[in-house]
């Protein structure tokens, strides 16, 4: 698979591919949000032979880091290597705008999930670490894990 990736507007890809992943995605209101952001926010797609295969989307939140807002990969080709090549755009912009942090939220351990179990599994193996678990970002019903990345050769923030 020769996989690009592409910084664009891409809200209906992001509703496309979030429709797919219900178990991560099952809220038709925060599907419609996070569609609106990658249409607005720094928005990367991971596509091979024209077809949008997973995206992301990145927020500046104005200190260290550079979040990782959405991270969404159609389940057919999960474990493929498409989220790894997303998370490797996200170093390089972090590099770029001089950010030695990325982060990502996601929902914490305290509430036992399989998806999600799957989901931070994946963070921690390429390179991100729990940092500190939130009730008061979700509510108590969906705890919000913050982990975090260190950047290798970001120079600080510009």
């Amino acid at each position: 698979m020769s996989l690009k990736i592409t910084r664009r507007p891409a809200g209906a890809e992001c509703a496309a591919i979030l429709a797919e992943l219900p178990e991560w995605f099952g809220l038709p209101e925060s599907n419609a949000a996070y569609a609106e952001a990658a249409e607005r926010e720094q928005a990367w797609v991971a596509e091979a032979d024209g077809r949008a295969l997973g995206l992301m989307v990145l927020t500046d939140t104005g200190f260290s880091a550079l979040d990782v807002h959405l991270l969404a990969v159609r389940p057919n080709l999960h474990r493929q290597g498409v989220g790894k090549a997303l998370i490797a755009q996200a170093r390089a912009v972090a590099r770029e705008l001089g950010k030695p942090n990325l982060t990502v939220k996601t929902r914490g351990p305290s509430l036992p999930y399989e998806p999600y179990e799957r989901t931070r599994a994946f963070y921690e193996a390429v390179g991100f670490e729990a940092l500190e678990e939130l009730i008061e970002v979700w509510g108590p019903e969906n705890p919000c894990l913050v982990m975090i990345m260190r950047v290798p050769e970001a120079s600080g923030a510009r």
